[in-house]
């Protein structure tokens, strides 16, 4: 089994088992505590001094936040407000702390990739408490310091608490690549809980039209394909795959949270259909890099058997 058919089940296995259980809805208070937690090591494991900053980074940035309008647009113009929140939160999200990983394995520059991340979380982090209580719409004027202290507390705590400890103790940098299959459960639990979520509030609210769900999900898959084209575009031939990763794989964990606190979970559906989305394409770019693995070994193979005198390596 591949890696990437392996945690695209894992997903799927998350997002059954949390429709199946709505009652664990009891427990979401637990998401933004498991979010910390698995910024906090993907912080920890940075390795600053060595990131790879080009100006396509700020593009890509610029694209993040006019996809989440180009969501929130075709949202209205589909089914209304609901709508069109899921596909401002979908496109919101700045890169995954996992599109690095993703990017090791098709053997691309991982240092881009990593750069973008940082980028556009820290980025979209700044611009959120801003943006977010005009899409909202909201006249509370309590709203913008609530958004910032999310915020804050999301992106900035672990960010603050992961530099202090590598300072303090250097060797903790080589936690994160030993906690790596503890980080991934999280990521699963997060998805079971924000499933249930959404199950116990389509169960409580059952005149939700099924219509809207369809269109939530088309919203977000729109928008997924949308940020892996523009990224490549953007990236260009050098680095292509690696912007297209940057762009189109999203820390929804953040956007979600932030949904479900200030909009509903109907609209946290929208970054939840993204990330079934993006692990699919995932999934077959591994499983693309896998394919061609055994076949490029095997025409270094001829190559040897019929030029004996070449040196191996």
């Amino acid at each position: 089994m591949s890696t990437g058919f392996a945690r695209t089940a894992a997903i799927l296995v998350a997002f059954l088992l949390g429709a199946l259980l709505p009652q664990a809805h009891a427990a979401a208070g637990a998401i933004h505590w498991l979010i910390m937690g698995m910024l906090f090591l993907v912080f920890l494991g940075t390795t600053w001094t060595h990131l790879s900053l080009h100006l396509s980074h700020l593009y890509l940035l610029a694209f993040n936040l006019l996809m989440a309008f180009a969501g929130l647009g075709l949202g209205w113009l589909l089914g209304g407000r609901d709508v069109a929140l899921a596909g401002f939160f979908a496109g919101i999200a700045p890169t995954a702390a996992a599109a690095p990983v993703i990017i090791s394995f098709m053997r691309r520059d991982v240092t881009y990739v990593t750069a973008a991340f940082l980028i556009s979380n820290l980025g979209i982090a700044l611009a959120l408490p801003v943006i977010l209580p005009l899409v909202l719409g909201s006249g509370d004027p309590t709203l913008f310091g609530r958004v910032a202290s999310s915020v804050g507390l999301l992106i900035f705590a672990p960010l603050t608490f992961a530099l202090l400890l590598r300072r303090i103790h250097p060797r903790a940098a080589t936690w994160p690549a030993r906690l790596r299959d503890v980080s991934y459960g999280a990521w699963i639990l997060v998805l079971f809980l924000v499933t249930a979520n959404a199950s116990h509030f389509l169960h409580s609210q059952a005149d939700t039209p099924r219509l809207v769900l369809v269109e939530i999900a088309g919203v977000s898959l729109l928008v997924c394909i949308a940020n892996f084209l523009l990224g490549r575009w953007i990236g260009g031939r050098s680095y292509g795959p690696e912007a297209s990763q940057s762009l189109g794989q999203k820390n929804t964990s953040f956007t979600l949270y932030l949904a479900l606190a200030y909009a509903s979970p109907l609209v946290a559906l929208g970054p939840t259909c993204y990330i079934l989305w993006h692990n699919l394409w995932n999934s077959w770019q591994l499983h693309r890099v896998h394919r061609a693995q055994p076949a490029a070994s095997q025409r270094a193979h001829a190559h040897v058997a019929s030029h004996p005198s070449a040196p191996r390596s």
